[in-house]
């Protein structure tokens, strides 16, 4: 199987002059932890909610006016359509990431969590796996 056999394909994304306050609004309603930021169909970062927490929240960032540029994470690690679940998984557990948006052409065509994985009978074990590595402390968690 490869990552479009799972990708989520309806998506929000961000652009990077949108507030953080735009980027926890939709995460709020869609009930999801990151947001991809794109310039265009380009994806250029990724903001999640531990973002916005770490990042904004805590120093007391006023969420309606600053700008996600200033809490995404920049180059985000992508993958494309065609990689196989086994090496998306190892991609994930190796970068310690949870959710991965997936790039055709430089165009962000869908994105793949961590839970898109563990529902997947034939990925179920190595969704197991990417989650104990991913909770070990590390820089990235999107």
């Amino acid at each position: 199987m490869k990552a479009s056999d799972i990708m989520s394909k309806s998506m929000v994304s961000l652009s990077s002059n949108d507030t953080i306050e735009r980027a926890a609004t939709l995460m709020k309603e869609y009930d999801i932890g990151s947001v991809p930021v794109c310039d265009g169909d380009k994806v250029i970062g990724i903001v999640t909610d531990r973002d916005i927490t770490l990042r904004a929240v805590s120093s007391g960032t006023n969420t309606s006016s600053e700008t996600v540029k200033n809490v995404m994470t920049t180059n985000p690690v992508t993958a494309s359509p065609d990689m196989s679940l086994e090496d998306l998984s190892k991609i994930m557990s190796q970068q310690q990431i949870r959710r991965i948006p997936i790039v055709e052409n430089q165009r962000l065509v869908g994105i793949v969590s961590l839970g898109d994985l563990a529902t997947e009978p034939q990925a179920d074990q190595k969704a197991g796996h990417s989650l104990s590595d991913i909770s070990q402390p590390g820089t990235q968690n999107y």
